[in-house]
């Protein structure tokens, strides 16, 4: 594919598994909008499910598939400032030559969540990647006034700075379980979420940190980020194993982020009464359990977590701070031509994959 200097490549959704890598101008930022070198984005388990059809849409009832024909996907993103006014550069804190992450929601400001300082949960729902906004799957992209930027150090590389999104996201997660000094708390998954929920787990002080996944190097890798013991629930058993570190009583919290139904009912039976279940996954299937657990039987505390408000600065501090096995998590890296094989490689559940990335310069 030639290319001129007007011009740039970038994927192009079509319909569900119908991405093309096409030719396109390079976008034209407006008065109060950024131009952004896309140095790095990853490829996210709900960009698979959106590439494969994925028929619920965040906020958007009326929307029946994620994929939006002629918008480019990508929101795990990090990139250059290469221009913008005065007024957009001032609005965001940044210089022409800055490296930024930027949050994957674009909150609108006006709704009722937004005024009441909910910008996670906007209603509209403006998401690089999936909806009105071109995301990062490209040479380059705007960074609209609305959206939410982050200064990345430049020392990083740019797959690893890419890992702010996953890892805000989990601490978000953690924010949301309320951890004390004396808990016990079980990571259900140790892919990109899972790991991340490790590391600010763990960032929290807690009693004991334990993960769990059918993958030992997976468990592995947990032990670097931090887990205090790492369990194969098809070698042991986790309930009886867990029992007897509590005092037969089971774990103070479990956060969720297999996206398994079969981690749901999983997580309610490991938790003592008056525990609390953290769900972040996106499911592929519905889920069936007993509620009278939640209730009757240990009345729980059971809360969702969305997108990572508020944990950018800590997510990236973390990573700057170089205390990561980034090059074990970050494992594989794409050029643009190959986001097939980006794609297909996450899908594969039984690969060595952690966090999968697509670098434009490659």
């Amino acid at each position: 594919m030639t290319q001129s200097a007007e011009t740039m490549k970038a994927v192009v959704m079509h319909a569900p598994k119908d991405y093309r890598l096409e030719e396109i101008p390079v976008p034209v930022p407006g008065a109060d909008e950024l131009l952004l070198r896309v140095e790095a984005v990853g490829v996210c388990a709900s960009d698979l499910k959106c590439y494969h059809g994925a028929a619920k849409f965040w906020g958007d009832e009326n929307r029946d598939r994620w994929v939006q024909p002629g918008i480019t996907p990508g929101h795990e993103l990090v990139g250059e400032v290469v221009s913008g006014s005065p007024e957009a550069l001032a609005h965001h804190g940044v210089e022409v030559g800055d490296r930024i992450a930027c949050e994957q929601i674009v909150p609108c400001g006006d709704c009722m969540y937004c005024q009441r300082g909910w910008y996670w949960m906007c209603a509209p729902h403006a998401m690089f990647g999936f909806k009105s906004y071109h995301g990062a799957m490209a040479e380059y992209m705007i960074v609209p006034s609305l959206a939410r930027a982050h200064k990345v150090s430049k020392d990083l590389p740019p797959h690893h700075a890419a890992f702010s999104e996953p890892l805000s996201c989990s601490l978000h997660a953690v924010e949301r379980a309320n951890l004390g000094f004396d808990d016990v708390v079980v990571v259900a998954g140790c892919g990109p979420i899972g790991l991340g929920a490790v590391i600010g787990a763990a960032h929290k002080s807690p009693k004991m940190v334990i993960a769990l996944d059918f993958d030992d190097d997976k468990l592995a890798l947990a032990k670097k980020c931090g887990a205090d013991l790492t369990l194969n629930p098809s070698k042991v058993d986790i309930y009886e194993e867990i029992r007897g570190l509590t005092g037969g009583y089971g774990a103070d919290v479990y956060i969720e982020c297999t996206g398994h139904p079969s981690a749901v009912a999983q997580g309610l039976n490991l938790l003592r009464k008056l525990g609390t279940f953290v769900e972040y996954s996106v499911f592929k299937d519905d889920v069936s359990v007993d509620w009278s657990i939640i209730s009757d039987d240990k009345e729980l505390d059971v809360l969702g977590a969305h997108l990572g408000p508020n944990c950018w600065p800590a997510a990236i501090k973390i990573i700057e701070s170089g205390v990561l096995p980034m090059e074990e998590i970050c494992t594989h890296q794409y050029g643009l031509g190959d986001v097939q094989k980006a794609l297909d490689q996450v899908a594969d559940s039984a690969g060595a994959s952690v966090k999968v990335s697509i670098v434009p310069g490659l």
